[in-house]
């Protein structure tokens, strides 16, 4: 049996591991893990965070037992890699839990743009069931251009061919099995922006990838394409495709992020009480014009935000746990 401690844990997260970790004593500490309540874990065997706790030398001194941080995050920038490695400490994270449910939104919002499901609700709510406006397109038989060919990219290309779609993709990272795996033909970034009928990104944000659709690459897509953007904001130039939509160069956009919203590390932080108190997304987004254009469909970031990909987080972290104590660590990111 191991001491487990706990913090930045949700009630229903806590019975939750509770039936996941019987066996072990679990200690649920209210908040994040800080340099004043570190010593709430001193008898610890492991210790489990999200990224508000910060985990560096003074913490760990507070803390001398835990042999293990589990960062309930694939992100691990808030836990000190050399720190724990002094202390001996292992660091292991969640790789990912919401690929599948990604890639549901994306094609979901396709659907959407294509059916025009939110204008036609819409208007029968108002009782006008008249079919003006309404006229949509069939996705069987479009090309889709995948952006990042990673997981999330790999279950949207598997989704989009049930409907008939054909697979391009472009991804510097990704091999020819890989493609081949996903039926996906390997292009160049022009030629996919010149080929697609929906483009969908689903490439990280770094500094070669930011804006990656602005003016000069929208001017290279199909007339009347549409993009679909689950990933980051900061991959299109918000500025280049208000003006691609009003020249009718994008005859439509399904937008789960957008350029203006606060820096956000990881989707999970969207759900704390610490990142509303320091960021109001309603506030910053209120006057965006994109809000109100018609082809246009904007989700409040809530691409990842399903029961089973929170699940996910817990499952692998106490997968991660289970393991660590039985001698078969996983996930490492530090040892």
């Amino acid at each position: 049996m191991a001491k487990i401690a706990f913090f930045e844990l949700e009630g229903w997260e806590r019975d939750y591991l509770k039936r996941k970790l019987r066996g072990h004593e679990l200690v649920f500490i209210e908040g994040a893990l800080g340099e004043g309540n570190a010593s709430k874990a001193a008898d610890a065997d492991a210790v489990s965070v999200f990224i508000y706790s910060k985990i560096r030398r003074k913490e760990l001194q507070a803390m001398p037992k835990a042999k293990l941080i589990a960062t309930r995050s694939t992100g691990y920038d808030h836990v000190n890699l050399q720190d724990c490695k002094s202390s001996g400490a292992a660091v292991c994270n969640v790789p990912e839990y919401g690929s599948e449910t990604v890639a549901e939104h994306a094609i979901a919002l396709m659907m959407c743009l294509s059916k025009k499901i939110v204008p036609s609700v819409e208007k029968t709510r108002r009782g006008d069931f008249s079919l003006e406006g309404l006229r949509t397109f069939d996705l069987a038989g479009k090309r889709l251009g995948i952006v990042g060919l990673g997981r999330i990219g790999q279950h949207a290309a598997k989704m989009a061919r049930s409907f008939g779609m054909k697979i391009i993709a472009h991804d510097p990272h990704c091999d020819e099995a890989t493609a081949k795996k996903c039926r996906a033909k390997l292009v160049s970034f022009d030629e996919l922006l010149s080929k697609s009928d929906v483009i969908s990104l689903h490439a990280p944000l770094n500094k070669e990838t930011r804006h990656m659709i602005n003016s000069e690459s929208i001017a290279k897509m199909k007339d009347g394409a549409m993009l679909v953007n689950t990933a980051r904001g900061g991959l299109v130039d918000a500025k280049a495709l208000i003006a691609g939509l009003d020249s009718g160069k994008i005859a439509a956009a399904g937008l789960d992020v957008l350029e203006e919203e606060c820096g956000i590390k990881e989707e999970r932080q969207l759900l704390s009480p610490e990142f509303s108190g320091e960021c109001d997304l309603k506030t910053v987004l209120a006057n965006h014009v994109l809000l109100n254009k018609q082809n246009v469909i904007v989700t409040p970031h809530n691409a990842f935000n399903s029961v089973e990909a929170l699940r996910r987080i817990l499952d692998t972290t106490a997968e991660n746990l289970s393991a660590f104590f039985e001698g078969n660590a996983q996930n490492l990111v530090s040892k």
